[in-house]
């Protein structure tokens, strides 16, 4: 089964919390606090693995939840931090955010990708004592993980794709170019998943051919299995439009190749611009000035024409001699750039629920909506600090801390970002 569409929750593990402890010692009257932090959760990791081709274990398991870091212990013992979540995916798989369609990150690369944090981890006691608060009997639990829902899109990565309607010999022309070795019979269909075969050129020099499994009209709008095919397409960096020029299947080469060339510019208008050429197969089924007469139809419109027979690779080295020359000239493979998180416009975040506790003299707000707004604040940046200050008034934190009596000077902790309170 090919799967190249799956929707799955991740989420990071939960920072370790963070310890409250003294220090205990023969002839030590007052050793002071000395509780530990907790460590960090684990992080979810993507990671590219080429022993995979398909999503389809992500159709059986959904959701992926990472460890969550150890709790900090006596004597300033820290919490291990948990270890992270690898998730191997496909090379050349989109992850996106299934709510809102942002890019998170293109799998192509060896690289591994955090896509979700693990959350820090909590502050032992011992980072609560000053002069005037010498045993603090409190800690900061551990900060909680991202979590999200994101669905994982593969777009196989080759050079060259192969387009076409159905049984005018694309894998046929992938089999004696290259080793692939694609199920091959004169029906429709008969190729139900995509094919990828390395073409060599000579030494050193080599191209990846994706035979892309046929197209009907209606493709691009997802008939038949049009958009998990046409997906394939998008990181191909040319495209062989391969027609059946003798008519065999009973259609008008000049109107399948029209078709085809519509649907892909129905399913993404860059398609249209894409670079390609155009091979006629099955050429000994038709007659010279039936060729001769696509070919003029052909390069009328701007396209280089080549005639071939696939099935017994006739004129296929000019065809693929061509494709090099051309690839040499073009951009690598496409790579699809991250975008940036959604920043929280103000006027759209009103009153939010803020829950605030005072410890020790130290007013601590919290409020999951507060976690997302930290994650999009820059505190190197001061104009993000005077955005942050602003959302506070905006959605009612501050006056959350003035209804819990906080007085000018006194310290503020908001998920272990600190400062003290001015009017």
């Amino acid at each position: 089964m090919f799967v190249d569409v799956a929707k799955i929750q991740i989420t990071a593990g939960d920072g370790g919390d963070g310890a409250v402890a003294f220090h205990r010692e023969k002839y030590v009257a007052a050793g002071g606090p000395d509780g530990g932090d907790g460590g960090r959760g684990g992080n979810i990791i993507f990671k590219a693995d080429d022993n995979l081709s398909t999503l389809a274990d992500f159709r059986y398991k959904r959701k992926y939840k990472a460890p969550k870091g150890e709790n900090g212990r006596g004597a300033r013992c820290n919490g291990k931090k948990a270890e992270d979540l690898v998730i191997r995916v496909p090379r050349g798989t989109l992850i996106k955010d299934a709510n809102t369609g942002r890019i998170i990150a293109d799998i192509s690369d060896d690289e591994p990708v955090i896509v979700a944090k693990g959350g820090r981890g909590g502050w032992g006691n011992t980072h609560f004592a000053t002069p005037t608060r010498q045993t603090p009997r409190f800690a900061k639990p551990g900060l909680p993980g991202e979590s999200m829902e994101v669905s994982l899109e593969l777009k196989l990565l080759a050079d060259v794709g192969l387009v076409g309607y159905p049984n005018v010999g694309k894998s046929t022309l992938v089999s004696v170019v290259s080793e692939a070795k694609p199920v091959i019979a004169n029906y429709h269909f008969t190729t139900i998943t995509p094919v990828l075969g390395v073409v060599r050129m000579g030494e050193g020099s080599s191209f990846v051919m994706a035979d892309i499994p046929g197209l009907i009209e209606g493709a691009g709008e997802g008939v038949g299995l049009g958009h998990q095919f046409l997906r394939h397409v998008e990181r191909c960096r040319m495209l062989v439009h391969i027609v059946d020029v003798s008519g065999s299947e009973g259609r008008d080469p000049k109107e399948d190749f029209r078709i085809i060339n519509e649907e892909l510019k129905k399913f993404n208008p860059e398609l249209a611009e894409r670079p390609m050429i155009v091979a006629g197969n099955k050429c000994d089924l038709t007659t010279d000035e039936a060729v001769e007469d696509f070919r003029r139809f052909i390069e009328d419109q701007g396209y280089e024409f080549f005639p071939i027979m696939a099935a017994i690779a006739y004129q296929t080295e000019p065809l693929l001699k061509r494709i090099q020359e051309m690839l040499s000239k073009l951009p690598p493979i496409s790579h699809y750039e991250p975008e940036p998180a959604p920043v929280i416009e103000e006027d759209e975040l009103g009153k939010q629920e803020v829950k605030v506790t005072v410890q020790d003299g130290i007013f601590f707000v919290e409020g999951e909506w507060l976690l997302t707004l930290i994650r999009s604040i820059n505190f190197d940046d001061s104009e993000s600090v005077q955005y942050f200050q602003r959302m506070l008034i905006k959605t009612g934190v501050i006056d959350a801390l003035k209804e819990a009596g906080i007085a000018e000077g006194d310290p503020v902790d908001i998920y272990e970002i600190e400062f003290d309170y001015i009017e």
